[in-house]
């Protein structure tokens, strides 16, 4: 069994791919901004059941400082680099969050390289592969990158892809024989294992809550948390998967008048607040003259993004579980834990 470090330990993805790793008996290292959230780390990974969660060894270290680093990939065979800033609002320059995610992506990979480690794995994102292309019909592989200027891009999306490329271009120059491999995920559902969660899981909060009174006319693309950090296990190890990337995702996208009515039919009375409308294209535009924070939704209107997850299926035999299913676990988890009274 291997010894991995994985940044960012309590984050949704992060902690999911630890409790993944340890109930295939890996050794784990994690990252975690301050020590006080070590509990936060062992609550998580308790309540998705994984084995020896009081085992996992838990190291300060930021993104955006070298402190902790060297301390943190000592001694590890393989690295999943999962942490990534997210802003909480839109940033007042697009630097305030592609400069850290550049920036920390590549103080992962020299910290990597100076230990010896023989692969990271990192969790780039489907931002990385499929926007600024505008209206399109065609189906994103991993062969496809985001156009930076092109329509539709926030600084978060555009932070995704400059990060990845730079990952790329460190290690083709100054690699020193580390092998890199990039997961690129869409938006990430499933079972929550306490209040830190993806952005997509909002989505389904404010349905179950009644915040999302009707449906917008957005399509997504879903991957079950479960799966996307199975994926990371299966790139960690897999000798075809050096300098590979792999599109993570459940199959086509749905809208979000889709995921609302899946969620009323499967949960019934937990989910009587989940919208049964959709709303016009032509309102939420005209609300966003006057609401900012809608704004950079109005891009994404009626856009509908395919992609493919067969290189995933045909190179690592990873087999997802559906949308539906992603979007239920997601629900089910929020009732259970007793989430969604915020």
């Amino acid at each position: 069994m291997a010894h991995v470090l994985v940044t960012g330990g309590t984050g949704f993805l992060a902690s999911h791919t630890i409790a993944r790793l340890l109930t295939a008996e890996h050794t784990v290292t994690t990252t975690v901004r301050s020590l006080a959230r070590r509990s936060d780390v062992e609550r998580m990974l308790t309540v998705a059941g994984a084995p020896h969660a009081h085992g996992v060894s838990c190291v300060a270290a930021d993104l955006t400082s070298d402190r902790g680093w060297d301390r943190a990939v000592a001694g590890a065979d393989y690295v999943l680099h999962i942490a990534s800033p997210f802003p909480a609002a839109r940033p007042k320059h697009e630097d305030d969050v592609i400069v850290p995610a550049r920036d920390g992506a590549l103080r992962v990979l020299r910290a990597a390289r100076e230990a010896g480690v023989r692969r990271t794995v990192l969790t780039s994102s489907f931002a990385a592969v499929g926007y600024g292309h505008g209206r399109t019909g065609r189906t994103f592989t991993e062969d496809d990158w985001t156009r930076t200027d092109g329509p539709g891009v926030s600084a978060y999306i555009k932070s995704k892809a400059v990060a990845e490329r730079a990952a790329w271009d460190f290690v083709e120059r100054e690699g020193d024989g580390l092998e890199l491999t990039a997961v690129n995920p869409v938006g990430i559902f499933g079972p929550v294992l306490g209040p830190d969660y993806s952005a997509s899981i909002r989505i389904v909060h404010a349905m179950l809550t009644g915040g999302m009174r009707t449906a917008p006319p957005i399509w997504t693309n879903t991957v079950d948390v479960r799966d996307a950090a199975d994926l990371h296990l299966r790139a960690m190890t897999a000798p075809e998967a050096a300098g590979q990337r792999y599109l993570a995702l459940a199959g086509e996208p749905v809208s979000f008048q889709h995921i609302a009515l899946t969620l009323r039919e499967r949960l019934g009375e937990a989910a009587a607040k989940a919208p049964t409308r959709s709303a016009p294209a032509w309102l939420l535009r005209l609300l966003a003259t006057v609401r900012p924070p809608l704004r950079e939704t109005v891009p994404q209107l009626g856009v509908v993004r395919r992609a493919s997850h067969a290189k995933a299926r045909r190179e690592l035999d990873w087999v997802p579980r559906s949308n539906e299913d992603a979007v239920v676990a997601t629900a089910e988890s929020l009732v259970r834990l007793g989430l969604l009274s915020g």
